[in-house]
């Protein structure tokens, strides 16, 4: 059997979204469906999360039309993570309606020894002790991504900082940086992150595309021109998972080719915000992926 390259470990829920047009209840959601459909365009990528017992077969049907590894998974008796939240006209800001753990609160994630090998691992956006749980079940691991978000930054502190330290890079928003920080110049707030441990800093900025840093380089990538966004919710997940799917694919781990699986996960993300949830991804082709790639490098030529 071919051994696994990639895994990748966060929530997965039932999503209720309401939108300027339009409102959807119970989409699949969370950052593993979100993260591990888009890594696998590219290669096959093992789940971690946990369902609890009302997790509707639907959903699992999903998975199968994807190069998933689902043993990850588990479910566990009680009700799925459900989540909901209503987006701003601008499609940026958005206020969370409802939050329910169900099984999700008390998930002690374990990685199938079949994932344990793996060389690049992306550690979704839970909480730091978790990440550090699962890292520490990692055998292999040559390339860490680690995904956070502001409630972490301000309750969980130390503990992030201690994921940080371990991470090859580190993904969160230009908010989130200024935040943990202290400092408005996105520049210095990447000089202190990189000082914390990672090799690569990538500050998103939604549709402004994001800035990666490294200690003596910056590489600015820019998002895909959308003509409607339908639902952004998932676009950061689904722009890591292409990254670390894209990489994991090549296992080449120079800065041109970060570079280039950067404009990759940019192209991905544009496609999911097209639709509810993860549903534009069931009529993606690798094929549809490269072509806007293509676009988006004549969009950058000079």
């Amino acid at each position: 059997m071919k051994e696994l390259k990639l895994w990748t470990v966060g929530s997965i829920s039932r999503d209720d979204i309401k939108t300027r047009d339009d409102e959807r209840k119970d989409v699949l959601g969370g950052s593993v469906p979100y993260s591990a459909m888009a890594a696998s365009f590219f290669v096959k990528t093992g789940a971690v999360g946990v369902v609890g017992t009302d997790f509707p077969a639907s959903f699992e049907r999903r998975w199968q039309n994807f190069n998933v590894d689902t043993s990850g998974i588990r479910r566990m008796e009680g009700r799925t993570f459900r989540w909901g939240c209503v987006y701003s006209d601008n499609m940026i800001d958005r206020k969370t309606l409802f939050t329910e753990l169900g099984v999700f609160a008390n998930f002690k994630p374990t990685i199938p020894a079949s994932f344990r090998e793996a060389p690049f691992v992306l550690l979704g956006n839970i909480q730091p002790e978790l990440q550090l749980a699962v890292l520490d079940q990692a055998r292999n691991a040559e390339f860490v991504l680690v995904d956070t978000m502001d409630y972490w930054i301000k309750n969980k502190p130390a503990e992030l900082r201690k994921v940080i330290k371990r991470a090859t890079m580190l993904t969160l928003n230009d908010t989130e940086a200024r935040m943990f920080v202290g400092q408005w110049s996105l520049l210095e707030c990447a000089a202190s992150l990189i000082q914390m441990g990672p090799k690569y800093v990538l500050i998103k900025k939604g549709e402004h595309g994001a800035m990666l840093f490294t200690e003596d380089d910056i590489f600015i990538v820019p998002a895909y021109p959308v003509r409607r966004v339908v639902d952004p919710t998932g676009a950061g997940d689904a722009y890591a998972g292409a990254f670390m799917g894209y990489l994991a694919h090549s296992g080449d781990v120079k800065d041109r080719n970060i570079h280039n699986a950067l404009l990759h996960a940019s192209v991905v993300a544009s496609f999911g915000v097209e639709e509810f949830g993860p549903e534009r991804f069931s009529r993606l082709t690798l094929f549809d992926i490269k072509s806007r790639v293509a676009d988006l490098k004549h969009m950058m030529k000079v």
